[in-house]
């Protein structure tokens, strides 16, 4: 671990930005001088990103079918792509569908117990999220043992299956290619579907004690994609405390007004809308309705969106850089860290003159280096 002082560089506490040494000791910050100094006069420091969920691991464990034989060099790699982005703490948001293969019950065993394998010999803090559908009632019953076996904490649920068209006897779009993908037959992929359609309304009492017996295990709970404001008071009923990416401002209104945390897609600010035509992300932040915001599928985006925000005036660097850091920290519980208090975990990210990361350190540990910042470390012996 490091025990070294940053002197020069500007420091975001959540005051706002002003040139300050920080102090990192015992892989903390520190409230005393730590010794060697390392010179970042040109620099920025602020609180290492906060992942809350992220899928865009998936094109390293599997970039390929059947291609990827050894998961924990995709992990290994997983890290070195979220290190670069200033992310020091992500959280891999891992399904268990009906869409099988990669989100598949098998493929799940294998991310969880590999990741519960490989994180402890990695730097960055890299935590599992399971994305559970709810037309899997076959499994309810041995979900919480298979929870705690993999090391799960966070569970948010999601309804991905398109109830109109199989309430009518259609089939959806793109089926047959999404059979094949998962290895079935085209027609009983359907069928399937049909199925599961009909286990929805089960579903809907099975979640009740489903959902006590997992936060009696101590898991966190959150619900996807919520559009009514009917929905998420059904969800915090059952003690759910995220609403991850709510489809309407209806939805965010209401998780918000239930103390609920919500959680929004980085992507979805930068691009200034939903790829799907749901509420922009970037008008829910401006009106207060945003707790954090989640790489969803391209890890560069949390800084982006923040900086962005940021540079456009709707917020001040202070509150944007607080949508990836602390406010991601109390979606997930995680008091230790988030800000660079003293006494909180050593998480920094250091951005160069052109706001590229030029350095990630978590838990006191370098995780990600490069450049003149580099330099700057190793002339300081």
């Amino acid at each position: 671990m490091l025990k070294i002082d940053l002197v020069g560089a500007e420091v975001l506490h959540p005051s706002g930005l002003g040139t300050a040494t920080l102090s990192l000791a015992d892989g903390l910050i520190s409230a005393t001088p730590a010794g060697k100094a390392v010179d970042l006069g040109g620099f920025r420091v602020l609180p290492g990103i906060i992942d809350v969920h992220g899928d865009g691991f998936e094109r390293h464990v599997a970039p390929r079918r059947g291609a990827m034989k050894q998961m924990a060099e995709g992990l290994i790699a997983v890290e070195a792509e979220l290190a670069a982005n200033g992310i020091t703490t992500g959280v891999l948001a891992q399904f268990v569908s009906w869409e099988g293969g990669l989100r598949g019950l098998e493929f799940a065993d294998q991310v969880f117990g590999t990741l519960r394998d490989v994180g402890r010999t990695l730097v960055t803090d890299m935590r599992p999220q399971l994305r559970f559908e709810i037309s899997l009632i076959d499994l309810y019953a041995d979900l919480p043992a298979k929870v705690a076996e993999w090391g799960v904490e966070y569970i948010v649920f999601n309804d991905h299956l398109p109830h109109d068209r199989l309430a009518e006897g259609r089939k959806p779009p793109r089926l047959t290619g999404q059979a094949l993908k998962a290895g079935r037959n085209p027609e009983a992929h359907f069928q399937m579907l049909l199925e599961l359609h009909a286990n929805v309304a089960q579903a809907q009492t099975l979640l009740d004690p489903l959902c006590a017996a997992l936060k009696a295990g101590g898991a966190r709970i959150g619900s996807h994609d919520d559009n009514t404001a009917a929905g998420w008071a059904t969800w915090a009923a059952r003690g759910v405390e995220v609403a991850e990416f709510p489809e309407t401002q209806d939805a965010a209104e209401a998780a918000k007004t239930s103390n609920g945390h919500v959680v929004l897609g980085a992507p979805n600010v930068v691009r200034g809308g939903s790829h799907k035509g749901n509420v922009s992300a970037l008008d829910l932040v401006t009106m207060g309705l945003c707790d954090a915001l989640a790489s969803d599928y391209h890890y560069p985006s949390p800084r982006r969106a923040a900086l962005m925000l940021a540079r456009s005036g709707l917020m001040d660097l202070a509150g944007a850089w607080a949508l990836v850091s602390s406010g991601p920290a109390a979606v997930l519980g995680l008091g230790d860290r988030g800000t660079l208090a003293p006494g909180k975990r050593a998480d920094i990210v250091v951005l160069d003159s052109a706001d590229r990361v030029a350095a990630t350190i978590a838990g006191g540990r370098v995780s990600f280096m490069s450049g003149d910042v580099a330099e700057r470390f190793v002339a300081a012996g």
